[in-house]
């Protein structure tokens, strides 16, 4: 090294703090690592809810790795390093973390278990760890749809079936708040005659099963493009007891033509994932009655681009690259929109579709923006 200073390649010398390029090439690879922290955990996440872990600890107690495994059905070696991993993340608690391997006794903490084990708490998040795997099994594919253009094959059913990421937001949310809020239209499902609700896109009928449940008059009509979501969707509403006044079928949403006499026709976060999402707002305006809403429910993205985002953004971003966008780039003419649909895009969607405006709704979450269709 000459006496002129380091060498270009030489920068152990030079504080970071100096070098505002080094600390960005510090940050990000602090970002890096802790990302892969995070995707680690989730998938740990998942193999507790996959398999019961959670849900035996806040129902059983505190337990050692023999008796959760036992009770659980699981291998004690396995379960042991799955307790050791969690507890070591702050995920769960362990009495005495200097005993033994097998003395030692974990505990779900209260605070926990809604995130953990309650799946009808709205805070529940387990299914987080679902939805990343599941995501992750088609990446190899993914690769080979951004070289050709197209669509990688979609997704086997099983093993994990559908993270119902929703299902809690809309046994307690959708009847009890957010239609409420909506005068007219709470009023018209409580009325008579009854009312016919349009679930488009209504995966395995959570929000079709909520809105009955919460407006016993009403008759819904839920439909989907995935056999699978269906037959679950079925079962769901059997086991909640509306199958009576809730049905499902396989059908396209652009697809439901001809007057259907409905008085709401709702999409929940669902429009982003469609093919020809003009189409399918057409069809939902021409089976309404007269009187009839369609509701449409999606991301809270904001207005416009905007780098570096927030979370939020960046979260459905993020979805947007490994599954929304892919899953509608099958058809030759879709209109691939993408997670991050945007309010403008939503409505010019809506005029060409044939309604004349679109109103963005008083109704105040975190994750999810309403807008009402106005013929």
């Amino acid at each position: 090294m000459s006496e002129a200073g380091p060498g270009p390649f030489d920068v152990t010398s030079v504080p970071v703090g100096s070098r505002p390029e080094l600390d960005r090439t510090e940050a990000l690879r602090e970002r890096i690592f802790g990302n892969a922290v995070a995707a680690l955990e989730l998938y740990t996440v998942y193999l507790g809810e996959r398999l019961g872990l959670y849900r035996a600890l806040a129902e059983g107690g505190p337990a050692s790795s023999s008796q959760l495994a036992d009770r659980t059905g699981t291998a004690e070696r396995y379960v042991r390093e799955w307790l050791e991993q969690h507890a070591a993340s702050g995920l769960i608690d362990v009495d005495e973390p200097r005993a033994a391997p097998l003395v030692r006794r974990y505990r779900l903490p209260p605070e926990h278990i809604p995130v953990l084990a309650d799946r009808d708490d709205v805070r529940y998040e387990a299914h987080s760890g679902v939805d990343i795997v599941r995501a992750g099994r088609r990446l190899p594919e993914l690769v080979e749809a951004f070289r050709v253009g197209n669509a990688p094959p979609p997704l086997p059913w099983e093993p994990e079936g559908r993270a119902e990421a929703n299902r809690a937001r809309f046994i307690n949310l959708l009847g009890n708040q957010w239609l409420p809020a909506i005068a007219d239209v709470d009023i018209r499902l409580r009325a008579q005659p009854p009312a016919r609700v349009a679930d488009v896109a209504c995966g395995t009928g959570w929000s079709s099963i909520a809105m009955a449940q919460a407006y016993p008059g009403i008759c819904v009509d839920g439909v989907d493009l995935d056999h699978d979501a269906i037959t679950a969707a079925r079962q769901n509403a059997e086991r909640a007891g509306v199958a009576d006044r809730v049905t499902f079928s396989v059908t396209d949403a652009a697809d439901l033509g001809g007057p259907g006499g409905y008085d709401l026709v709702t999409i929940f976060e669902a429009l982003h994932d469609m093919s020809r999402p003009v189409d399918a707002l057409s069809a939902a305006r021409q089976i309404l009655t007269q009187d009839g809403t369609v509701l449409v429910v999606d991301g809270l993205v904001n207005d416009e681009f905007t780098a570096p985002a927030s979370p939020r953004e960046r979260t459905e971003y993020g979805w947007s690259v490994v599954s929304c966008l892919p899953g509608a780039m099958a058809d030759p003419q879709t209109a691939a929109t993408g997670a991050v649909l945007r309010p403008s895009v939503l409505r010019r969607y809506a005029l060409e579709a044939g309604f004349r405006d679109v109103q963005t709704l008083p109704i105040d979450t975190d994750y999810w923006r309403f807008y009402r269709l106005l013929r």
